[in-house]
């Protein structure tokens, strides 16, 4: 109860920022309206966004010699998304994409490696978005910096994982509690639940280990896609909307920010950072009179449309994943 109190507050601060940064940046009777020709492209630039990103899994599973078909990953990809988007820090899209690709019959130790190969190619990606975003565009110090934290920090998380994952892969684990296990109270059903995890970790370094690079250079093209079509988006609408030169740099540049630097925020939905952010940086650079639906429709199709479909295609099983992991760290906790 707690937590849906938490993210109902999250995404009333959401609304609330919404608000403030629509009114304080466009002025009175300003249309909320966007051509249609800058539908079609925000709505282009989201289809292929998921369809990239949904051929990233199922070519990340031909990688490690899983099998995951493209339906699959379309609701494993967007059922994510409606878990993160209720979380806080995005943390509920890992144990929904689990549970959905659980329900579709793949083994937990198939899951385990597509997962971390698709956030591997991921990490990768966003180094060469960045890496061309840096060469093409004439950004602003601030913005690499922020850029460059991102990446750094989403590069130290997964390559952290790794390597935890290989040491671990490595040792083998008795019935009886070490005592480090014992002194870190890693006892009785927590050293079986450890155990077991330990396991399968194991299977899912040797799957990473033997890929076929073939389908995995496949699954990183797609990744890169999937990324970099992201900040086509707001310079698609802006430009559709303005008749006066917009500089190009800032809309693709800031919204790499926004959209990732918001996997870190605590709150559900960013509780509102993601819209203060993009007033504070782009105020000054979207011209008054289209701020507004800018703003609105940017982030409509960049984040509203993700979750309504999400909870489309899976939102029970979402939910469900949600509840499960919960009852799992209290049975752990329990020991």
């Amino acid at each position: 109860m707690k937590r849906w109190l938490f993210t109902a507050l999250s995404f009333a601060a959401v609304l609330f920022v919404s608000i403030y940064a629509v009114r304080s940046g466009a002025p009175d009777g300003a249309s909320l309206a966007i051509p249609w020709q800058a539908h079609a492209l925000a709505f282009l630039g989201f289809s292929l966004e998921v369809i990239a990103r949904s051929l990233k899994l199922t070519w990340s599973a031909k990688a490690v010699r899983a099998r995951l078909p493209f339906m699959t990953s379309v609701r494993v990809s967007l059922g994510g998304d409606f878990g993160a988007s209720i979380t806080p820090a995005r943390a509920g899209a890992e144990p929904a994409r689990y549970l959905i690709l659980a329900e579709a019959g793949v083994s937990v130790p198939d899951a385990m490696v597509v997962m971390y190969t698709e956030l591997f190619f991921e990490m990768i990606s966003l180094v060469v978005v960045v890496g061309a975003m840096v060469l093409l565009f004439d950004s602003s110090p601030a913005a690499q910096v922020a850029m460059g934290s991102i990446v750094g920090l989403y590069s130290a998380v997964i390559l952290t994982l790794g390597t935890i994952g290989l040491v671990l892969s490595r040792r083998t684990l008795g019935e009886v509690a070490p005592p480090l296990a014992v002194r870190l109270r890693l006892t009785g059903g927590r050293w079986k639940f450890v155990r077991r995890w330990v396991d399968r970790i194991r299977g899912t370094v040797e799957a990473f280990k033997n890929m076929r690079y073939r389908w995995g250079a496949a699954s990183l093209a797609a990744s890169i896609v999937h990324v970099g079509v992201r900040f086509t988006i707001l310079p698609a609408i802006v430009i559709s909307m303005s008749t006066t030169s917009v500089p190009l740099a800032p809309l693709v540049v800031w919204p790499f920010g926004f959209i990732y630097g918001a996997g870190v925020m605590p709150a559900p939905a960013g509780g509102g950072a993601v819209e203060y952010a993009f007033h504070a940086a782009l105020g000054n650079v979207i011209p008054a009179e289209h701020f507004a639906a800018s703003l609105l429709w940017w982030r409509f199709y960049t984040f509203y449309l993700y979750i309504a479909l999400g909870a489309l295609v899976a939102g029970n099983t979402v939910l469900r994943a949600l509840r499960e992991a919960e009852d799992a760290e209290e049975e752990f906790e329990r020991g």
